[in-house]
């Protein structure tokens, strides 16, 4: 019987799971689960019309791919074409929400391009089976699709993939 119910939640755990090529299942994050650190809501249907980088972050693991972070910068995209986002696990930290609440309203000011959203209850993580306690990088096209997803630390010549993707569906 526990071998039958296992097999039931890994056939719908991976159901939802994203893949590349496909739009991932919507998710809203607002309240009492988080949203954006202006307090507004953040829906995952907010990923189209541009390409979208987007970061989910435990903040312990926030430096992980800061090498991205930088070559993202030098790059200057044009943010009419290019959006980017980081959705942070807020649950994934023994630091106290309200320090990190301050931590990435202090981010938004300094990076007003960035749209920053608080995922207090791993409720993104869930919905698209990401990793946990890591940093991961999720690439969308103009149409929402996921075109490229990275759990954990970047090479550098994973960077250099990313950016040539951003580079031809801008």
């Amino acid at each position: 019987m526990k071998k039958i119910l296992l097999g039931i939640l890994l056939v719908f755990g991976s159901a939802s799971a994203i893949e590349v090529g496909k739009v991932p299942p919507n998710v809203v994050l607002s309240g009492k689960d988080g949203g954006r650190v202006d307090g507004t809501a953040w829906n995952s249907s907010m990923l189209k019309g541009k390409v979208h980088i987007m970061f989910y972050v435990d903040p312990d693991e926030r430096k992980l791919n800061e090498p991205l972070t930088e070559a993202l910068k030098k790059r200057h995209f044009d943010r009419k074409k290019y959006g980017s986002v980081a959705v942070i696990n807020l649950a994934a930290s023994w630091l106290p929400n309200a320090v990190l609440e301050a931590k990435l309203k202090a981010k938004q000011k300094e990076f007003p391009d960035t749209i920053y959203v608080k995922d207090k209850e791993k409720i993104v993580l869930k919905k698209w089976n990401l990793a946990d306690d890591n940093s991961d990088i999720l690439l969308f096209d103009k149409n929402g699709e996921l075109i490229y997803q990275k759990y954990g630390k970047l090479s550098n010549r994973e960077i250099k993939t990313l950016l040539t993707l951003i580079d031809k569906h801008l």
